[in-house]
């Protein structure tokens, strides 16, 4: 059975009056009764029922009071709870409408002291836009529904630049995807998406009976740390173009870059002359190739296909 590596931070086990009271197994199952909830699939909805566990994931993002944490999927609340213990806001994000009704007054009893530092948004979170958050968010903490949490992560860090720390629980498979790194045989698409951003890790793995239901697959962390002083552009035509030569790449992944990118470039031999320009092998596969490769390369294709002008400074 797998377990969480990291250690919880003292200040989350001080049990003072002031601070939330966390949910164990059967306040959960309790508050689900009540509901009328059941855990679906469709939603990827396993509900964490372990305090402690919920204690050091929060020690593990390292929150602290100044943060404005973004949660998406707090489902009953019980991630929820600690954050508004350890940050200055919580902003929880949740599709499901008796589960986003019930969480204010969850965290009324619980933790009467933090109530108004919450928000709930009854929102999807691959839809939800910068303008709907009332609060920029400094740190991104959740346990993400792990049918949709490659899209919804990369959704949220270029919607919401402001925030730094992102400390994510998803599958321990899409975890290790997301960390690995240039020539391993996972490193893919939301390897290379993900480090557009900023420097990835895993941060420990999490046993399947702290959820209920308990899931069929084992569960990770991970932390993203985004780049204080970016090395490329981070605006949204940049982030698009270097994102579309990356899905090129890697759709046909076992193929050189020449080969997989003639689609993308126009033709093999203009893919071809964009790698040498730029300095890389055009008989590399994408597998190889890091973020900055692909930053270069987008940079390239766009340069080359900006309208010559004339002296008059109009295009021709």
């Amino acid at each position: 059975m797998a377990v969480l590596l990291v250690e919880a931070g003292s200040a989350l086990n001080d049990d003072t009056d002031n601070k939330p009271r966390l949910l164990g197994p059967a306040e959960i199952r309790d508050l689900a009764e009540q509901l009328g909830v059941r855990p679906t699939k469709t939603l990827g909805q396993n509900f964490v029922h372990d305090a402690n566990t919920v204690r050091k994931i929060v020690a593990a993002a390292r929150v602290g009071a100044d943060d404005v944490v973004l949660e998406v999927g707090p489902g009953l609340g019980s991630l929820t709870l600690p954050l508004l213990g350890a940050a200055r806001e919580v902003i929880a994000v949740e599709i499901d409408p008796p589960l986003a009704r019930q969480l204010p007054k969850t965290v009324a009893v619980q933790a009467p002291a933090q109530a108004s530092a919450l928000t709930v948004l009854n929102k999807d979170a691959l839809a939800v836009s910068a303008d709907e958050i009332p609060t920029p968010p400094t740190a991104l903490v959740a346990n993400l529904p792990y049918n949709v949490a490659v899209p919804v992560l990369l959704h949220l860090l270029a919607e919401l630049p402001t925030i730094t720390t992102t400390l994510v629980m998803v599958q321990k498979e899409v975890a290790d995807r997301l960390a690995a790194g240039p020539g391993s045989k996972i490193y893919g698409v939301p390897s290379v998406k993900a480090r557009y951003f900023g420097t990835v890790a895993t941060a420990g793995t999490v046993g399947r009976n702290v959820f209920w239901p308990e899931p069929k697959v084992e569960s990770a962390l991970v932390r993203i740390d985004r780049h204080a002083q970016p090395p490329w552009s981070m605006d949204e035509q940049t982030r698009r173009a270097v994102f579309a030569v990356v899905d090129a790449a890697f759709a046909q992944r076992r193929k050189t870059l020449r080969a997989a990118l003639a689609g993308w470039a126009g033709s093999a031999d203009r893919a071809g002359r964009l790698l040498a320009e730029v300095g890389i092998d055009p008989q590399l596969r994408g597998e190889r190739l890091d973020v900055d490769g692909y930053v270069r390369l987008a940079a390239a294709h766009a340069a080359s296909a900006e309208p010559t002008r004339d002296n008059s400074g109009r295009g021709r």
